[in-house]
């Protein structure tokens, strides 16, 4: 177009022209990575004060925090993103509104996903556990972490992080182990049918009384379980606080045992009695 121009007066030109176009799209780059670092930053930050403003709310617990902290660092982050884009110069109302037709046939396509949102709120509102809490649901039992978004994270006994989808937490029962403070505590113990039954019940009643971390109110209750094949189940029940119910459970189990064995009440053996007859018996009763 200007080939009739010198040449060394077009490469000018050519050089006025590129290198204000690198440097505004260079500082554009800049200013995206910029933006995107504190982005993250904030985000981070962002949670952490929320967690903050969360811990100073009479009777919170940790799911609050993660939760309401996961939901602001992520707003935080697509607003980034938002920005980011806005830098490059792309139209970002028409990009919301494309996203938010987008997102209508996504929602539909994650109605799992999204559900896992709807029960973590339900499950934030109803708050049938707290972090900390002994919890099973549909038979998996663990420590209840945290609650995010769409999982909820428990923690079993041995120290294994188990993660359950929020809609299969709301969808099923659960059973909180920690929610009372108070337990109560059933163990049997087979005797011998030749034991004396009442010397047996005095003698796991007394040592229920003689532990000062059961309650006295409702107070130790020894009774006959069942008539067993091999033995007769005594019950022994008791109540005590919940943080004691495991070595209130093992200490009880070996005084017991011990009592047994001091007062001379054994606990049988699975046994079968078995009766031979003679063919003469048998053909009698082939005869008869």
């Amino acid at each position: 177009m200007m080939d009739w121009l010198p040449q060394s007066i077009q490469h000018n030109l050519d050089l006025q022209i590129v290198l204000p176009l690198l440097l505004e799209r260079g500082l554009n780059f800049l200013g995206a990575i910029l933006i995107l670092v504190l982005g993250y930053w904030f985000s981070g930050r962002a949670r952490r004060w929320v967690g903050f403003l969360v811990r100073r709310i009479p009777n919170s617990d940790l799911m609050l925090e993660s939760f309401f902290g996961s939901i602001v660092a992520y707003s935080v982050m697509t607003f980034t993103v938002l920005a980011v884009l806005a830098k490059f110069g792309v139209q970002t109302t028409s990009l919301i509104a494309l996203l938010g037709a987008a997102g209508l046939a996504v929602g539909l396509a994650l109605q799992g996903t999204l559900s896992n949102v709807a029960a973590g709120v339900m499950l934030l509102i109803f708050r049938p556990f707290r972090a900390g809490d002994y919890v099973e649901v549909g038979g998996i039992g663990g420590t209840v972490r945290q609650l995010t978004l769409f999982t909820t994270e428990l923690a079993s006994p041995d120290n294994i992080q188990i993660v359950v989808p929020n809609s299969n937490v709301w969808g099923q029962a659960v059973k909180n182990y920690s929610r009372h403070p108070t337990r109560r505590l059933d163990l049997v113990f087979g005797i011998s049918y030749a034991d004396d039954i009442g010397k047996a019940m005095d003698a796991m009643r007394e040592v229920a009384l003689r532990d000062s971390r059961l309650l006295a109110d409702p107070a130790p209750f020894v009774a006959v379980n069942a008539l067993g094949q091999s033995s007769v189940d005594m019950l022994l029940r008791v109540w005590m606080n919940n943080a004691d119910y495991w070595p209130v459970k093992f200490d009880l189990t070996r005084a017991v045992k011990e009592r047994f064995d001091a007062e001379g009440i054994t606990i049988p053996f699975p046994t079968q009695t078995v009766y031979n007859f003679g063919d003469a018996e048998w053909s009698k009763a082939d005869r008869a």
